[in-house]
Order: structure tokens, then C-alpha cells, then sequence
């Protein structure tokens, strides 16, 4: 198969060569077939020399790669590997060989996680979490994915994190519990747009509450949902107000396989970014702090911040906004 970019494929190839064999000028010939005049004298050149196998594509692998890792290398990694089930700087340690090289050994290898094996005996215990089925709708509201975030109140003065004498271990022995907040996130499949806001608990009420919210948000923004996915919370799949919120959307529900939350990914995935970008990206003095400090991020995350399943887009640019 020819390269994704050449001008002509190995047909084009043998036209040309018969026309400057037939005594047509070769820059004649290059510049109604579009191309240059020395990939046309490269062409004929190698007709010349191999004849007609000389015009396939050729391979752009190297002859020979100095610095490649030998077999023999290769083999002490994974059997290191496999003896001592340690991740790829011990590796590095113990084989000489460097860390990134190690993980791209065990990658083609096919080498399982370390989470995936029984720590006793290095047997895999656990079923790999990747999928090949990846999916993502084809417009905005086609799908949003709901998912409800426990976080931890902070207690006025920020807790044992803004007190560099302290430790989580000596700080909470006496202190009376905060309770949680509960994050309710809504995320569209299509555009990764998202709606958060905060609630004290995750009871059916609440939840129809923030899906007539999240709805609305995102019809605003050229985004009418059509299907919504959630785990199976008793909240979700259970709650009569939920329920009623679905049905006056027009909305279809649809219920990931119990234990299996990755299929909810796109909201998990959302969790730990919010988390990363607001909930722990500083020491909040207090809970109202962190509170206040969501919405801003929030719209930075909408317009701004580039997303890498976006082509370094913000979420509202693939957003259909409605006329005005």
C-alpha cells in the first residue's frame, strides 16, 4: 500500500517511467503528473536498476539501529521483571537498563499492571480494565454521564493541611467529625462539557434536582440531552423524582453493569481532573473557600483549559451554542 502522502501510487509510477522511456522529457512528464522533477528522475532511476519491483514502496525502517536493545537485554528485563514484580526503576537498578526503556520492554510485552497480580505470588488476579471499545457520541447531548464525588469537609483553619506542625495522624485524635460533601458532576459524551454543583447529600430528591439543573445548562449551550448514564445508585435507578425528571426530558436512562464504573468513565475520568484542578489544587482554610472556588474553575475548565481528547480544545468549542 503506498504511503498516506505520496503523489503517485505504484501505477502512477509505471506511467511515468513509460513516458520518459517512450522520449518525453522528464521535467515534462513531473510537472503534469504533480510532482518534482527529482522524484521523477528517482523513479526512473530505480526502474533502471531493479526494474519493475523498483517502483513499490520501500520500508522507511532503518537498516540496522545501533542503540537498540538486544534480545538478550530484553529477556533479563522481563525475567527481572517476573522474579522480583517491581515497576521500572527498580528494574532500572537491577538490570542497567534505563527506566524508559524498561516500560516500553514491558508495554510491548504485553506485561500485566502490578495492581493486576496477587503480590504473593505474581499470578494475575485481576481483569485488565482497558477496553477497545470506545465509543464517543456524535453530537453534544446525545449522552451526558452523571456521577455523584464524596468529598471531605474542611474544617475552619484548614484543618491538619494548613498546619505544617500537624499530621493527619495526631491532629484528628479528639476532633469532632465535618461530614462530607457530596459532588454531583454532569459531563456530555460529545463535547466533555461539564455542570458540577455541590449538595450535602446524594438522595433521590437531590439528584433530580441537579439533573433538571444540568439538563437546562446544557441546553443552553446547544446541548439537549437525550440519554443520561449513571451507576446503579439507589438514587438513580430507584428514585421516583429521578425517574420523573427522565421522563419529562424525554430522556433515556441507561444503567452501567454493576461493578464495572470504568464504563462510566468519562465522568470518573472528570472526577479525578476536578480533583486535581480544584478540590486539591491548594490548602483551602475552610470548607465555604473551597466552595466558592469551584465555579471559577469550573468555567476555566468550560472555556479554556485545552482537553486532550479534544485536540487541545476547551469543551465549549465543540458545543453547538443556539442562535441569539
Amino acid at each position: 500500500m503506498s504511503h498516506r502522502n505520496a503523489r503517485l501510487a505504484p501505477a502512477g509510477r509505471l506511467i511515468l517511467v513509460q513516458r520518459v522511456t517512450a522520449g518525453r522529457p522528464v521535467a515534462h512528464v513531473a510537472k503534469e503528473m504533480g510532482i518534482s522533477r527529482p522524484t521523477a528522475y528517482r523513479w526512473v532511476n530505480r526502474y533502471q536498476e531493479e526494474g519493475p519491483a523498483g517502483l513499490e514502496d520501500r520500508s522507511s525502517r532503518p537498516k540496522s539501529c545501533p542503540h537498540a536493545t538486544t534480545p538478550q537485554k530484553t529477556a533479563e528485563v522481563l525475567a527481572a521483571r517476573t522474579e522480583h514484580r517491581s515497576g521500572p526503576s527498580d528494574l532500572a537498578a537491577r538490570t542497567g537498563v534505563g527506566a524508559r526503556t524498561i516500560s516500553r520492554i514491558l508495554t510491548r510485552a504485553g506485561m500485566p499492571k502490578l495492581w493486576d497480580l496477587d503480590p504473593l505470588t505474581g499470578v494475575r488476579i485481576r481483569a485488565a480494565r482497558a477496553t477497545d471499545r470506545r465509543y464517543e457520541r456524535e453530537a453534544p447531548g446525545d449522552m451526558i454521564h452523571i456521577d455523584v464525588k464524596k468529598l471531605g469537609r474542611i474544617p475552619d483553619g484548614g484543618g491538619w493541611r494548613a498546619d505544617p506542625n500537624q499530621s493527619a495522624r495526631n491532629h484528628n485524635t479528639g476532633h469532632r467529625k465535618v461530614g462530607f460533601d457530596y459532588v454531583h458532576v454532569a459531563v456530555d459524551d460529545h463535547s466533555r462539557l461539564a455542570f458540577v454543583e455541590i449538595h450535602p447529600d446524594e438522595k433521590g430528591a437531590t439528584c433530580a434536582g441537579f439533573l433538571t439543573r444540568a439538563a437546562a445548562f446544557m441546553a443552553s449551550h446547544g446541548a439537549p440531552v437525550k440519554r443520561v448514564m449513571t451507576d446503579n445508585a439507589f438514587a438513580y435507578r430507584l428514585s421516583k423524582d429521578f425517574q420523573s425528571v427522565l421522563t419529562s426530558l424525554a430522556a433515556k436512562h441507561i444503567l452501567i453493569k454493576p461493578r464495572h464504573p470504568w464504563q462510566n468513565g468519562k465522568a470518573e475520568r472528570f472526577n479525578r481532573t476536578l480533583q486535581e484542578g480544584w478540590a486539591y489544587r491548594q490548602v483551602f482554610t475552610s470548607n465555604q473557600a473551597r466552595t466558592d472556588a469551584l465555579q471559577p474553575w469550573l468555567d476555566f475548565y468550560n472555556h479554556q483549559r485545552p482537553h486532550g481528547s479534544l485536540g487541545g480544545k476547551a469543551p465549549i468549542n465543540r458545543c453547538n451554542q443556539p442562535a441569539v
